[in-house]
């Protein structure tokens, strides 16, 4: 666990997997997408709770409020920040930045060079802004012919 100001970042739990598949979906909503393309991330956006512990998944709350979670899957050197969601209300006060940051230091930890990155391309000039660079494009998982833009993350 660690603290930064009044924000604890902690392993999420199995049985915290529904309210954050419903934390990725509202975060993916942000962005504007529509209900059609929404109900077509909702699987590739669901955290099965038999996955929370295998795919390192890190929460940030306050006062017991999940703000966002974040994912480091793979085995080391290389692995894949799999998800980094915000609440939309929480968006822009650093909560994505700390999760990252938590994240790197762990996959640091965990023998991981480098983390690949699939991200929204909203997402992309935050990733970028944490010291990624993109290396190319990645076949969306969800919507047939969309390509994501493909970063690497240095650990």
């Amino acid at each position: 666990m660690s603290r930064r100001t009044d924000v604890l970042v902690r392993a999420a739990r199995p049985d915290e997997a529904e309210p954050l598949s419903e934390l990725a979906l509202r975060s993916k909503a942000y962005w504007g997408y529509d209900e059609t393309f929404m109900a077509a991330c909702r699987d590739e956006l669901t955290v099965p709770a038999s996955q929370v512990e295998a795919r390192r998944t890190t929460v940030a709350e306050r006062d017991g409020r999940v703000l966002g979670f974040v994912t480091v899957e793979g085995d080391p050197p290389e692995g894949e920040l799999g998800m980094l969601f915000v609440e939309p209300d929480a968006i822009g006060h650093g909560i994505g930045r700390l999760l990252l940051e938590h994240a790197v230091t762990a996959a640091r930890r965990l023998g991981f060079v480098r983390l690949l990155i699939e991200a929204d391309p909203h997402a992309e000039p935050f990733y970028l802004a944490m010291g990624a660079a993109r290396i190319g494009l990645a076949p969306s998982g969800s919507i047939s012919g969309r390509s994501l833009p493909l970063l690497s993350l240095d650990t």
